[in-house]
């Protein structure tokens, strides 16, 4: 005998699902209900230890996805609760605190293309940098890493782009041994291509290399490259000191864009510099 529903059950049940997702441009995203960390104080002796503690901590809050007999993993309570919960702060604040990046209006026109390569330089907040690899299994091949990083404060644009890095990292390796880098950026990072539906490999969703030489932060400049990164990034004023973190910039030397349907475009750096993203 087939059940039978009524209406109101139907919908209870659609609206059910429905609950923890948003919709933006046709596409969903899970909202989790504790989305939002309030800032932890942690001291420079407590952060470097849950940096380094590679094997416990990070472990434990992410585990493995399938277990030992291939079926899902369980998930591991860490032993130090204080601990776990510090941890998971310390990269994670209230995003009201975190100025909203980008030149404040829409893109500019794409055949102005280098006011277009420079609002992607300042609204982008991270980008994709390439290195040479000194890393034994890929030694002397290409090695991709993300590096947040920021051309001024919002209202100030430079063009040129700020790094706050740890001789930690490997791409830091890299450019010890060869420090000529290649940093990209996507329009896709924002709102203008989900709100035109376009594909981040879409010529109209643009794309920005610089390619140029990695060097480090001249002490007279470290003020302005302060402001610069820990204003668009405030909680990397509270990562642990004893990771000898410091300011890195790139010395253009191309600026390579594509950002209509036709070919790409490789824009002078007189013109670049010249360019205002407002």
């Amino acid at each position: 005998m087939r059940a039978r529903y009524s209406p109101l059950a139907v919908l209870a049940s659609v609206l059910c699902l429905c609950q923890g997702f948003t919709l933006r441009s046709s596409v969903s995203w899970v909202v989790p209900s504790n989305d939002v960390v309030e800032d932890a104080h942690l001291s420079e002796e407590v952060a470097p230890a849950l940096l380094v503690d590679s094997a416990g901590l990070w472990n434990q809050a992410y585990p493995d996805v399938l277990g030992d007999d291939g079926g899902p993993g369980e998930r591991a309570k860490p032993e130090n609760e204080n601990m776990a919960q510090l941890s998971s702060r310390l990269f994670s604040y209230r995003l009201e605190k975190a100025k909203k990046s980008g030149g404040g209006g829409p893109p500019p026109p794409h055949q102005d293309t280098a006011r277009t390569a420079r609002y992607i330089a300042h609204s982008s907040d991270w980008g994709h940098l390439a290195t040479i690899s000194t890393q034994d299994q890929i030694k002397g091949l290409p090695f991709g890493n993300i590096f947040s990083v920021s051309d001024g404060v919002l209202d100030n644009s430079t063009g040129v782009i700020y790094f706050y890095v740890t001789p930690m990292d490997n791409s830091v390796s890299d450019l010890k041994s060869n420090p000529y880098a290649s940093l990209t950026f996507s329009e896709a990072e924002g709102e203008f291509c989900r709100q035109m539906v376009y594909d981040p490999e879409d010529p109209r969703c643009a794309r920005l290399t610089l390619t140029g030489k990695m060097v480090e932060v001249a002490p007279e400049e470290q003020g302005f490259a302060k402001e610069a990164m820990f204003s668009r990034h405030p909680l990397m004023a509270k990562w642990p000191v004893g990771h000898k973190w410091f300011f890195m910039k790139l010395e253009l030397i191309q600026v390579w864009l594509q950002d209509w349907i036709g070919g790409i475009s490789l824009i002078p750096l007189e013109d670049y510099f010249k360019a205002s993203p407002f």
